[in-house]
């Protein structure tokens, strides 16, 4: 049994947490649906109290099922969003109606289920497995509180791959496939194909697959899947997809092409040519959903729920003079995304980086990337790393990125993250004509500590 159950009643979020991180790492994962399923069942199954919008890919997940969540409370529904990695607080991953769940029933719903939990344990152990991991944990205790409150529609996000991964005991009534790239290749295999199969898992029988444009290979990959199993499909390019974007203040004015119509001057309040195709993506499903496909969605509802769409994190404006980026980017493909963005939406002559990177990350290549991508600024770079156990320590990351492209004169280790933003945004802001600016980038969890430390 997990010594986690022999500790008194958690009391607090923080308690919760602590006890979830006890039973394994955040990025730990068991290629398993059977202890979680058998979670469910002893629970009523929570994962079917309501319609399921499933969301997979390799970036843009948690922006597509923000864009998706706003859609769905502008036609006044109820919406329960799961999402993953968190920022600051693990309550950030489960969203009722765009907000986190309250730290009560966080607390409270945990605190209902864990025995049940526990049962499921006892089982797993005499079975000679693991127990229920963190991940498991927190995705049963998000079914149990969107059936507890209740809500409408669940967007759930994949935590890693799709066909065992815990999030797929639930039947989506719609699937979306962000766009797929090469990323935990330990755990999904180290080719498209085998990465597309494992995300293709997702997609169910009389479901309704929302694919955005893929390699050949994965697109490919998903539309056997769908037509095997009877799933209505739709792909980014051919049936729906953005027809113009133009830069605004702010974000951009976009038109999509959706399934049932086309809507135009629609504000994006997001930065980049990604998220305008997550937009798309978001819409998509919004019509599969609410109208099969064939029912053009309300245009003013469309606009007040795109225009409401926040992002934390993702190439998120955190101070303007001089201009402070945060971009959760942790691999080559968000890396080159928000960097073209960056380029589209901005403009200044230096660009000051703080980087920190986590181990199980294809480092050389994020750093090679970051040189290449923004090789037309003059660069400089600190390194630093969050507070998390699996960061790589400044100094290594710094002799890495010396060999990655970066000019070693232009390259510092800087063991607090504090001092190592301070330091970028005090030379950025000496540079005449304002045209210095800073990118914290990297990791998630980089990310999420640097939002606290310029109080966001």
């Amino acid at each position: 049994m997990n010594d986690a159950w022999n500790m008194s009643t958690p009391q607090s979020v923080e308690e919760v947490y602590t006890e979830l991180l006890d039973r394994a790492p955040e990025n730990k994962m068991e290629p398993r649906l059977d202890a979680v399923q058998r979670a469910v069942d002893i629970l009523g199954n929570p994962e079917k109290s309501a319609p399921v919008i499933h969301i997979t890919g390799t970036n843009g997940k948690t922006s597509t099922a923000r864009m998706v969540e706003s859609l769905l409370l502008a036609h006044d529904l109820r919406v329960g969003r799961y999402t993953s990695p968190h920022l600051e607080k693990v309550t950030e991953r489960i969203s009722l109606d765009g907000r986190p769940v309250a730290d009560e029933t966080f607390v409270r719903i945990y605190g209902e289920i864990a025995p049940y939990l526990q049962l499921v344990d006892t089982e797993l152990s005499e079975q000679g497995e693991p127990g229920l991991t963190f991940f498991e944990v927190l995705t049963v205790l998000a079914f149990a509180v969107f059936a507890d409150e209740p809500v409408d529609v669940m967007v759930l996000e994949v935590g890693i791959g799709g066909s065992w991964d815990a999030t797929n005991v639930a039947d989506a009534a719609v699937s979306i496939v962000t766009p797929v790239d090469l990323d935990h290749t330990e755990m999904l295999g180290d080719t498209l194909q085998e990465i597309a199969l494992e995300k293709a898992g997702i997609i169910k029988p009389g479901g309704f697959l929302i694919s955005a444009a893929q390699d050949p290979v994965v697109a490919q990959i998903l539309l056997e899947r769908a037509q095997e199993i009877g799933a209505q499909f739709r792909f980014e390019g051919v049936e729906f997809g953005v027809r113009g974007r133009t830069i605004a203040v702010g974000g951009q004015i976009i038109a999509v092409q959706g399934l049932a119509a086309e809507y135009i001057d629609l504000m994006l309040p997001l930065f980049g040519e990604h998220q305008a195709e997550n937009a798309a993506l978001a819409i998509a499903a919004v019509e599969a959903l609410l109208g099969g496909g064939d029912k053009p969605l309300n245009q003013e509802l469309l606009v007040t729920g795109l225009g409401a769409v926040t992002s934390p994190g993702r190439l998120e404006l955190a101070r303007k003079a001089p201009p402070v980026l945060l971009d959760a980017a942790h691999n080559p493909h968000g890396l080159k995304a928000s960097a073209r963005a960056v380029r589209e939406s901005f403009t200044f002559a230096k660009l000051n980086l703080v980087v920190g990177i986590l181990r199980e990350k294809d480092v050389e290549t994020m750093l090679r990337t970051l040189a290449e991508e923004y090789s037309e600024y003059e660069l400089e770079l600190w390194c630093s790393h969050s507070r998390s156990p699996r960061a790589i320590a400044p100094e290594e990351l710094a002799e890495i990125a010396a060999d990655m492209g970066f000019d070693e004169d232009m390259v510092h280790a800087q063991d607090r993250l504090d001092d190592a933003i301070a330091s970028a945004i005090q030379d950025a802001a000496d540079r005449q004509e304002f045209d210095g600016a800073v990118l914290i980038t990297g990791s998630v969890t980089v990310v999420g500590e640097a939002r606290a430390l310029l109080g966001l």
